[in-house]
């Protein structure tokens, strides 16, 4: 029978002042009694659950080869995030380490049942905790790192930080920063507001890209609908953000860090909905079918929007009305499924997303509707 309390000796590190962290070990099959693995994915109302990546099998399977050989020495230990239940005792007598550790014994409460939740989360080392889970080698002894913090916003930001070695998938990335509250790296910190843009772009009930953008917690059965990259969306709202010709960088405060979210959402609405409403025939297709919604057009286009709507109020109630005016401009020119965009002869389905064929299809659009423009005016 299962034991409902796990008692290991432990050492209590003096890190945090609010949050204890401890080390100690687990046999390899009392991993899974003790710990559970957060898969991201979203709820019925949208919010975001969980932190971690899907199983990798062929990984998980070279673990498991490794740990069901001969003489096995695996150093490589587990993070986890242990539940307020836990308790700490300190040894009789000194147990102090020059200010540094304490040692002690401490005790992990169990589930009563082998189908209720575990009391910890994998924070670091989900492969590893399955191939754990799997090996016959069930006694193996395994370090583990145990920071007390039932706070989820507390754990991705423990998940995003020991994953920057071996970089995490970009769209994983992308779709926790969010999430996390606390002070970023700058890189991290750069992509944090164009991620929870897209994702309200991919929320919204009066967005164009509701339900079409592909992040990493859609679901195998969502994938046939999804059809634009995030990261793409992501990479056109942040070089808008940051450039100074872009139409969404006055929205940006660097003086005091203060963001008018809700203009820049209304400009991106605005702006993509006339986008849809001017290549209906190309919208919503996956990106093998229209380069509009191919990571090449997406990028493009966002170029472009940082000219269409320099002089357009987001506010104006005819605003995706003088929007699409613009765009009707370039439209008897582009080529989304079908034939050889003029000037570049280079047929529709060629276009990649890479940074040559970026700049080239950005700059045809862009001379285009510059030369449309002037012909009109």
């Amino acid at each position: 029978m299962t034991p409902h309390v796990i008692k290991r000796r432990a050492l209590r590190v003096e890190q945090h002042p609010t949050i204890p962290l401890y080390m100690f070990a687990l046999a390899a099959d009392e991993v899974s009694q003790v710990a559970d693995v957060a898969r991201i994915s979203r709820d019925e109302a949208g919010r975001l659950i969980g932190y971690q990546r899907p199983e990798k099998k062929q990984h998980v399977r070279q673990i498991l080869e490794y740990l069901d050989g001969g003489e096995v020495l695996f150093p490589n230990g587990l993070i986890l995030a242990l539940p307020s239940t836990v308790r700490f005792r300190s040894s009789p007598g000194p147990s102090s380490f020059d200010g540094l550790c304490t040692s002690g014994t401490l005790e992990i409460p169990l589930p009563d049942s082998p189908d209720a939740p575990r009391p910890a989360w994998i924070v670091d080392g989900q492969q590893r905790s399955l191939a754990l889970a799997r090996t016959r080698n069930s006694g193996l002894a395994v370090t583990v790192a145990g920071f007390v913090s039932e706070d989820l916003e507390t754990q991705r930001d423990q998940f995003l930080r020991v994953n920057t070695v071996s970089p995490l998938p970009t769209n994983l990335v992308s779709e926790l920063l969010p999430e996390v509250g606390t002070a970023l790296p700058t890189k991290l910190s750069a992509r944090k507001l164009p991620s929870a843009l897209v994702e309200a772009l991919n929320q919204d009930k009066d967005s164009p890209f509701r339900g079409l953008v592909r992040r990493a917690s859609t679901t195998a059965k969502e994938k046939s609908s999804t059809v634009v990259a995030d990261n793409s969306l992501m990479l056109a709202i942040q070089e808008s953000l940051n450039l100074p010709t872009g139409v969404l960088s006055p929205y940006k405060n660097l003086s005091n860090g203060t963001v008018d979210t809700a203009t820049i959402r209304s400009i991106l609405v605005t702006y993509w909905t006339a986008v849809r409403e001017t290549f209906p025939d190309a919208w919503g297709l996956p990106a093998t079918k229209s380069r509009l919604m191919h990571g090449v057009g997406i990028r493009s286009m966002g170029r472009l929007m940082d000219r269409v709507m320099m002089n357009i109020s987001p506010s104006s109630p005819i605003a995706v009305k003088e929007a699409k005016a613009e765009l009707e401009l370039i439209q008897p020119y582009c080529r989304w499924t079908s034939g050889r965009w003029p000037d570049l002869n280079i047929p529709w389905n060629e276009l990649q997303n890479n940074p040559r064929h970026i700049s080239t299809l950005s700059n045809f659009l862009l001379r285009t509707y510059v030369h449309e423009k002037a012909k009109v005016a």
